[in-house]
């Protein structure tokens, strides 16, 4: 299933209970689609949620009441589903361009701009709850360790950042690791976060010792790997430069299988649909691409099966090789139970 975007989109997000996605446009377009497998996708919105520059950052918020943009304008705005209006913008949320937003808990969001600021927006208070200095440049992924309430973030600098929002500190920075930090999960029930970066290789750091990786695994190199989706923990699923979607193990490291060839373009995002019955899929072609993830996945489980002989080993005992040089320029969560009291009184 395909859906001509008609301009370059940043991200993709999907309704946390229902077949809607959404996508930001490189124009400052907001685009709202209704899928089904039996009829072809029909959008319902089509928004100016940013005036003069692009809608980087898409979210899902308030049970799917609401979707937050994010901007190179510095602005957040929350636009209401149903009507397309917008309920509140926070103009100067940040000092610079907006390149990311993720759903922490049901009423807090993480959002972090080009300048490697990172800030938590707790939506009760209407106010920002954490701001963390973590990097030096454009920060590009983040994801949360819910359990311990730490947030992690990856950037353009080659570090890895694990913020403590209980403390509202940076507690660790790994070492620079000279090559961007393009995307990051977290895997092995919490004991591995896997980082994919400009140069291909995927680096694993144990849980606890974020200071250096513990192993590289470097089978999808030379192309950079711009988006990981955790499968399941012993799978993730990589989006890179050259156009393919692959299913790649961890620990032991292997690439299962190529599972979708996107375009010859990089893949910018990949997202699960609510009932992870569809893999969302964006590049510069334009297009949005919704895969039927059970077809994709067709074949690999007796590849999975025909490894589990290998030692499933979780430990650190891996070599660490040397580090490649590179450099590159450039959880759906529920917030409120009203929509409109998003940023309120902001």
């Amino acid at each position: 299933m395909e859906i001509n975007l008609g301009k370059l989109p940043f991200d993709i997000d999907f309704h946390p209970s229902n077949t809607l996605v959404a996508a930001g446009l490189i124009n400052g377009d907001l685009h709202l689609y209704r899928y089904g497998a039996n009829s072809l996708p029909q959008r319902l919105l089509e928004v100016h949620a940013h005036d003069e520059e692009s809608c980087r950052a898409v979210r899902f918020i308030n049970e799917g009441h609401a979707i937050v943009t994010g901007s190179p304008d510095h602005s957040i705005l929350a636009t209401d589903v149903e009507t397309g209006s917008a309920i509140a913008r926070l103009e100067h949320s940040h000092g610079a361009a907006i390149n990311r937003l993720i759903n922490l808990t049901e009423t807090t969001i993480a959002s972090g701009d080009d300048e490697g600021c990172i800030k938590v927006w707790d939506t009760r208070q209407q106010s920002c709850c954490n701001s963390f200095d973590a990097h030096e440049e454009y920060i590009s992924d983040m994801t949360f360790a819910s359990d311990s309430m730490k947030l992690l973030g990856v950037s353009g600098d080659g570090t890895l950042s694990v913020c403590n929002l209980r403390r509202n500190k940076v507690q660790v920075q790994s070492e620079f690791s000279e090559d961007e930090l393009l995307s990051v999960v977290i895997m092995k029930n919490g004991r591995k976060v896997i980082c994919g970066t400009q140069s291909g290789p995927l680096l694993l750091y144990s849980w606890g010792h974020f200071k250096d990786c513990s192993d590289r695994f470097i089978d999808l190199s030379p192309n950079s790997v711009d988006a990981l989706l955790k499968l399941d923990e012993d799978r993730v699923i990589t989006g890179s430069e050259n156009g393919l979607i692959s299913l790649v193990g961890i620990l032991p490291n292997r690439i299962i299988q190529p599972i979708a060839e996107h375009s010859e373009y990089p893949v910018e995002r990949l997202a699960f649909s609510f009932d992870r019955k569809y893999l969302g899929s964006i590049s510069h072609d334009q297009m949005l691409k919704l895969w039927d993830l059970d077809d994709l996945l067709q074949g690999s489980g007796s590849t999975i099966r025909s490894q589990e002989a290998m030692a499933d080993s979780d430990s650190d005992e891996m070599d660490v090789d040397a580090k490649e040089t590179k450099r590159k320029t450039a959880s759906n969560g529920q917030a409120l139970n009203s929509s409109s009291s998003f940023f309120a009184d902001l």
